[in-house]
């Protein structure tokens, strides 16, 4: 075999590796939005055992990021990445970091749930709540589809996102103080909710850490720590030198 040959043998066998964790880490992401989404609906309507079916089922969440981090050692003895390939890699493992704790506080909500299904539900039907997950289980499909199509653009948008998470926890927060200064007997089941909300409020938080990788993989700019406004002029730049 030339070396040509060989050198287009093994670019085409890493470009398959690549593609396969890619595909792999979709497939972890697309699970843990579905535990993020049956979590919050076991909240809501108070189903304490799809509550309990959440919190049992997190080991896959564990067991897909150990098989994806053990393949992205391999490729990195075997394959000896650099440049853009590397940052990919590099990307990829955080990525994966991160989708494994929004399934820790998946199953955190989901633990919840379990326990407050036992317990009289508010007349609003935890309608705020819902309102949170709503805005956190956007983010979550926003930046996994940003990653699926490696849109950087996209990524950012879903950055901005998280203000708006943001807000509405410390909102739900301030309702849970009042409820418990004007009426004790709620206090237990208040409590309950804060732990909630502050899980949601996390897990925007990994959806935007998610979203910086993205950035990272695409342009090599490292946006953590970084201004919005900052972010999205080294984005325009970026796209300017490549016209």
């Amino acid at each position: 075999m030339e070396t040509a040959d060989l050198t287009h043998h093994i670019s085409r066998r890493f470009n398959e590796d690549l593609e396969k964790v890619r595909s792999q880490v979709l497939q972890m992401g697309g699970f843990v939005e579905q535990q993020l989404q049956k979590a919050i609906t076991a909240l809501v309507e108070g189903d304490g055992r799809l509550g309990e079916a959440v919190a049992t089922e997190d080991y896959k969440v564990n067991g897909m990021e150990v098989s994806i981090d053990e393949e992205c050692s391999r490729i990195l003895a075997t394959r000896s990445p650099a440049a853009g390939d590397l940052r990919v890699i590099v990307a990829i493992i955080k990525t994966i970091t991160d989708l494994e704790r929004i399934g820790d506080e998946g199953e955190k909500i989901g633990m919840i749930a379990s326990r407050l299904a036992s317990m009289e539900r508010p007349p609003d039907k935890y309608r705020s709540v819902k309102h949170l997950g709503r805005l956190v289980g956007q983010m979550v499909h926003d930046a996994l589809d940003a990653f699926a199509r490696m849109d950087a653009q996209s990524a950012l948008r879903t950055v901005r996102d998280d203000k708006a998470v943001d807000e509405e926890y410390e909102s739900i927060q301030r309702q849970c103080m009042t409820f418990m200064m004007e009426d004790p007997r709620s206090i237990t089941r208040v409590m309950e909710i804060m732990w909630v909300v502050r899980a949601m409020e996390r897990i925007g938080d990994h959806a935007k850490n998610i979203c910086e990788y993205i950035i990272y993989m695409v342009h090599g700019t490292d946006v953590r720590h970084t201004s919005l406004e900052d972010v999205a002029l080294q984005l325009a730049s970026a796209q300017n030198n490549r016209r």
